[in-house]
């Protein structure tokens, strides 16, 4: 069996030496390596690795946010590469496959390598409930879930802090980033679930709102109900959601 194998470290220097590592192994076929957690997403998506050697510290989305974004179903056997032990956790030796410390040498190398090659000769069903669980036991150390919109050939990663409003279309919802608009297939209740976390709330039965976004609004029954963006954009509201709203945030008079 050849080992399709992705490298995904944003330092050079880990990424060229695992590569020289891994080069050695002649069941290993290297794919191009990547340099964020953005790229990775979109390679794991669309060249679909046996195994991913995952840096765990990347800037703007880390190794575990890679992991929630693709999601068990999908994911590749996994070994994370980190420097620091403090992400050498409990998780980690219950739950992964493997992981390699920094700096790591050729032995340990293929040591991890061997284990893959018999996590991957076990069943699919196996190898998904591990990831999920994984997924399950990573899910502290992780920040909000991003939002992947697929655009033809790549895929869009949207962190929660980015997007303003989602707002309900049909059988899809549209995601407003700035200036921008995205379409994703989703029910706007189950954005609500992903994005509840990360601060968003219904105003209405067809929209959510960040409510870090928002600058004031008016739940009066004598006025229209209205919620204020602090770009100044006026969005509909209903009565019942903002005086739900005024509940759970206390609202005082």
């Amino acid at each position: 069996m050849t080992l399709a194998t992705l490298i995904v470290d944003d330092e050079p220097v880990a990424r060229q030496r695992l590569q020289r590592l891994l080069k050695t192994a002649p069941d290993v076929r290297l794919l191009p390596a990547c340099a964020d957690g953005r790229s990775a997403i979109a390679a794991i998506e669309e060249r679909r690795p046996d195994l991913v050697f995952l840096d765990v510290q990347m800037p703007e989305i880390n190794g575990f946010e890679v992991l929630a974004a693709v999601g068990a179903k999908h994911m590749p056997a996994v070994i994370f590469v980190t420097a620091h032990d403090k992400f050498a956790l409990q998780a980690f030796e219950a739950r992964a496959l493997d992981y390699l410390l920094k700096p790591f040498g050729a032995e340990r190398v293929h040591t991890a390598l061997e284990r893959a090659r018999i996590f991957l000769a076990g069943s699919q069903r196996g190898r998904e409930k591990q990831l999920a669980g994984l997924l399950r036991d990573t899910s502290p150390v992780r920040e909000s879930p991003c939002v992947l919109v697929k655009k033809r050939d790549r895929v869009v990663v949207l962190r929660p802090e980015e997007i303003d409003l989602v707002e309900a279309l049909g059988d899809y919802v549209r995601l407003h980033v700035g200036a921008e608009t995205h379409l994703l297939r989703a029910t706007l209740t189950e954005m609500e679930r992903t994005l509840g976390p990360a601060g968003f709330m219904r105003i209405h039965r067809s929209r959510l709102v960040n409510w870090s976004r928002v600058k004031e609004f008016v739940a009066d029954r004598e006025r229209d109900p209205v919620v204020v963006l602090k770009n100044g954009a006026r969005l509909v509201a209903s009565h019942s959601c903002l005086k739900d709203l005024e509940k759970r945030l206390g609202a005082r008079s």
